[in-house]
């Protein structure tokens, strides 16, 4: 649970613009969730939009990376309340929330991962609130140190990013650059003067605002990660337990394949 191992406050390190690298974890085995929170990053997204991973899964993975002193998030399904009320109580430092196209959007996620009088989440006791035993400390935890981060990956979001940024409670941003790019009607065109264009504007904006955010380097190349610290991305997703796994793999066989020749 939140201030048992996990020592470090991600909020404070987005305010002051410190550079935080993660990942996406995708498969549901707690040996993939140790592995990784084994290997010094800041953060991990248990990521619940395009993997099968349920619930009661989510919670072990949350427990494995907490416990292992890294800073444990949900990459959510939706913005959904009561998913966001669930990952939250089983110990999730915070929420990346897919698709906020707009102020409402980002208010709804805000109000969810709060008790009140800051937001509107329900109060139980769960792992999050050590069984009841820590409900006092979590109280003030979560007010402090919960954290939310919008992900920007609509030209909708793009063109509300003042408002969505000015809802009180919204801690960081994460480009969706797929989505982003798809949004624009050119998938997967990272290079299109349309994109940059989108791309320059979210930076412009979140400079005025102060807003820390990065974007998801898909795949495991430390080039590209070098590329987005240049860039000034701060809060950066490195690649994913899939892609990971199947580069070493390949790696691997395309060296045997050369020894065999």
């Amino acid at each position: 649970m939140p201030l048992k191992k996990s020592k470090v406050f991600l909020k404070q390190k987005l305010l002051d613009k410190e550079l935080v690298i993660g990942s996406w974890i995708t498969l549901a085995h707690p040996s993939i969730a140790e592995i990784m929170a084994g290997s010094s990053f800041d953060w991990l997204a248990v990521d619940l939009e395009h993997s099968v991973i349920t619930i009661r899964e989510a919670e072990e993975l949350i427990r494995i990376i907490d416990l292992a002193g890294v800073v444990p998030l949900v990459r959510l399904t939706s913005n959904n309340s009561d998913q966001i009320k669930r990952v939250m109580d089983a110990g999730s430092h915070g929420v990346i929330v897919p698709m906020v196209n707009c102020a409402k959007d980002a208010e709804l996620a805000v109000q969810a991962v709060k008790y009140p009088p800051s937001g509107k989440r329900g109060f139980g006791l769960a792992r999050a609130q050590g069984y009841g035993n820590r409900f006092k400390e979590y109280l003030e935890w979560q007010e402090k140190h919960s954290v939310v981060i919008v992900q920007v990956e609509h030209i909708d979001a793009v063109n509300n990013l003042e408002e969505i940024f000015g809802v009180d409670g919204v801690d960081g941003y994460m480009i969706g650059p797929y989505d982003l790019s798809g949004s624009l009607g050119i998938p997967g065109q990272f290079d299109h003067p349309d994109l940059l264009e989108a791309m320059e504007k979210i930076r412009m904006v979140a400079a005025k605002f102060n807003k820390t955010g990065g974007i998801h380097v898909v795949e495991p190349d430390a080039l590209q990660l070098k590329q987005a610290i240049k860039e000034g991305q701060r809060f950066i997703a490195y690649s994913v337990d899939i892609r990971m796994i199947d580069q070493a793999c390949r790696e691997g066989l395309d060296y045997i394949k050369e020894l065999r020749q």
